[in-house]
């Protein structure tokens, strides 16, 4: 390891020559305590030395070696729980040199509310506020609904699905069918009338005694047939059901039987519902391209077709020489005992497609059947069967209806990835445009950070300041931060842009002045450009506040509204004394400012009308009552219906709602009044 003796410290280079021959994982840091990169490795002790036994020149993985300044390992019992939790912290930390999939917003499900225990005859006095005026209960007659969020045992739940929009699609075949409600419970206990869709044959009418609370079972029960993919089976049910009530001579009922198995045929074949063995079964396809990769994740779920979702990667060639580097060295040999002729390195496509299965995975339940574009390691099989407790096969060549899905996954992965490339192309043209229209002085726009601030308020009331982000040509929205604006004249916009900027930029203004001798604060960066949603006026103050920060001037860019105040009119004004400049109504510089504007007011609007509903609503009294959280607060808002509601009741009143003790009831009483 003589050649990394110059770059890394004894301490590290003997942790490194210390480690076992196990299987574990390892993380690497650099000097600012930044997870560089994550990996695993059947032997700890082979893997780990390989990077440190060479000079890697100006490769990727030269850059990334030479930057480490210590490290961490986990011995592990096993490759799959080495693979299990290397995907963990890939995801937990964020590490510059893995191929990275951001987290997107959970899943979708569609729930079917869970029979009571007791029938309603059989429930006590106590919940007879559960009932409508004529009598039905609300739990005896369960709720189809859009669901998103952790799922529990109570309810039945089905998905997961790739889109809202496909939820909704399986609920409105439901209420096709078999006219289950969607209807809220409060919207059902008050009703004396059915509801429009009654009218329109998308429910059943429980809420007035129009179905029993056995028929209405029955509905739900087929319907979770249905969903599961036993549309047979279900038909059968109908049938048999028809018959019987045609043998009693109640044909108006069978009749209504006959009706959801027309509805049933009907609507499977506009659907496109094939009569396919496999029940629920993700299809994933990647397609890489241009430096970028798209996986495209295809969904079948009791044997129907529920749409497709495009997941797109970051440090994908990071992540792609790291690996050639590990390969061409003989590290993974070395893990074999193998030697480097007989190692095929993987291809881009199959390490990406990997990295998905293995993250997505950790927090989506497993299908028992992965139909791929690439072949998938067995190790990673074996960790996911191990870990959903469901045994996970892939299939890389399918056939017949198999083929069918992967082909029309490989055409959507193809249209998105040409989308976000074109869409990148434009972003990027636009960032240089703009980085040549204010002469920045940068080789690689990559980086280049915009900061916007703008200030939003309703003639004073509930002011707010927002500030967003762009970097990496496209906007940060995990960056974006709201700022209550305070101890300011009412619609003073002048003084409520010096206390944002005051605050976003003191302390980065003090940590760069520590760090002047390059012992300190190392980490504080400010953005290469501010951009001010105003004139003259905004960024005068803007000035003065980065003059008393001791901050470069040349940072401020004020974007002034032009003549009448029309869109592509607008003008740059500059703090540090540079004349306006009129970049053009097509200039595609003037269109990133203005992308980046326009943001910039919606978020700061958003967060002004939410601030001043809760002050209308005096929401944020209740908020700030200690002992009264999220679960309580909405308890005593759907009791007493709203907030005025809750501060007219007595504390015997507010006692009564769960949750709510005598104290604390009286706590509320006083602190709302």
């Amino acid at each position: 390891m003589t050649d990394s003796a110059a770059v890394h410290t004894p301490e590290l280079l003997a942790e490194v020559a210390a480690l076992p021959p196990l299987p574990g994982v390892y993380r690497y840091f650099d000097a600012q305590d930044a997870v560089l990169y994550v990996g695993k490795a059947r032997n700890l002790k082979k893997r780990v030395s390989s990077y440190f036994q060479k000079t890697h020149g100006g490769t990727r993985i030269g850059h990334m070696v030479g930057k480490i300044a210590r490290m961490e390992t986990t011995v592990v019992r096993s490759e799959a729980e080495a693979l299990l939790l290397e995907n963990n912290l890939i995801k937990t930390l964020k590490p510059r040199y893995n191929i990275l999939f951001r987290d997107d917003k959970s899943y979708p499900y569609l729930r079917i509310a869970a029979l009571p225990a007791a029938t309603p005859a059989a429930s006590p006095a106590g919940e007879s506020a559960s009932r409508n005026n004529v009598g039905q209960s609300a739990a005896a007659f369960p709720r189809v609904s859009y669901y998103r969020g952790a799922v529990d045992r109570k309810h039945h739940y089905f998905g997961p699905y790739p889109s809202a929009w496909a939820v909704k699609e399986s609920i409105l075949l439901l209420q096709k069918v078999f006219r289950l409600r969607t209807c809220e419970d409060t919207v059902f206990n008050n009703r004396t009338r059915p509801c429009l869709l009654y009218q329109i044959k998308r429910c059943s009418g429980p809420c007035v005694g129009h179905v029993t609370p056995e028929d209405y079972a029955h509905d739900v029960a087929n319907a979770q047939s249905l969903l599961e993919g036993d549309t047979q089976a279900v038909l059968e049910t109908l049938e048999a059901r028809m018959m019987a009530h045609s043998e009693r001579l109640e044909f108006e009922q069978a009749a209504e039987i006959r009706n959801q198995m027309t509805a049933l045929s009907r609507v499977l074949h506009q659907q496109s519902v094939d009569n396919v063995s496999d029940k629920d079964v993700d299809i994933l396809v990647v397609k890489v391209q241009g430096g970028r990769a798209c996986v495209n994740l295809a969904m079948v779920r009791g044997g129907r077709h529920l749409g497709d979702r495009a997941y797109f990667p970051a440090h994908v060639e990071d992540a792609r020489e790291i690996y050639e580097g590990e390969v061409a060295e003989g590290a993974d040999a070395a893990d074999e005992g193998a030697s480097i002729e007989s190692i095929k390195p993987q291809s881009v496509e199959a390490q990406v497609l990997e990295a998905f299965i293995a993250q997505h995975y950790i927090d989506v339940p497993v299908p028992p059947t992965l139909v791929v574009s690439e072949p998938i390691a067995k190790a990673l099989l074996e960790a996911l069967s191990q870990q959903g407790g469901v045994r996970v096969s892939a299939v890389h060549q399918p056939r017949e209806q198999r083929r069918v899905w992967l082909e029309m996954a490989e055409k959507n992965a193809s249209i998105q990835l040409a989308r976000l490339l074109a869409e990148e192309g434009s972003q990027q043209a636009r960032t240089r445009a703009l980085a040549d229209a204010l002469d920045l002085a940068l080789e690689n726009l990559d980086p280049l950070r915009i900061e916007c601030f703008d200030i939003s308020h309703t003639a004073g009331e509930a002011t707010q300041a927002s500030c967003v982000v762009f970097q990496n040509h496209k906007m940060q929205s995990s960056e974006y931060r709201r700022y209550k604006i305070e101890g300011i004249t009412p619609g003073d916009d002048y003084a409520a842009m010096r206390q944002v900027l005051t605050r976003r930029y003191s302390k980065i203004a003090e940590a760069m002045r520590e760090g002047a001798d390059g012992t300190a604060g190392a980490t504080a960066r400010m953005p290469d450009l501010v951009l001010v949603d105003g004139g003259k006026g905004q960024v005068s103050m803007a000035r003065d506040v980065f003059t008393e920060l001791g901050l470069d001037l040349a940072l401020i860019v004020g974007v002034e509204k032009g003549e009448g105040r029309k869109v592509g009119l607008e003008e740059l004004v500059f703090a540090d004394g540079r004349d306006k400049v009129y970049l053009g109504k097509d200039s595609a510089a003037l269109m990133l400012v203005a992308q980046i504007r326009d943001e910039a007011h919606r978020f700061a609007i958003t967060g002004m009308r939410a601030q001043r509903a809760r002050v209308r609503v005096g929401g944020s009294k209740l908020e700030e009552i200690p002992g009264v959280g999220p679960r309580k607060r909405a308890r005593l808002l759907q009791r007493f219906g709203g907030v005025r509601g809750v501060a007219a009741a007595s504390v015997d009143d507010l006692a009564s709602v769960e949750g709510i003790s005598h104290d604390l009831a009286e706590q509320i009483y006083q602190a709302l009044r």
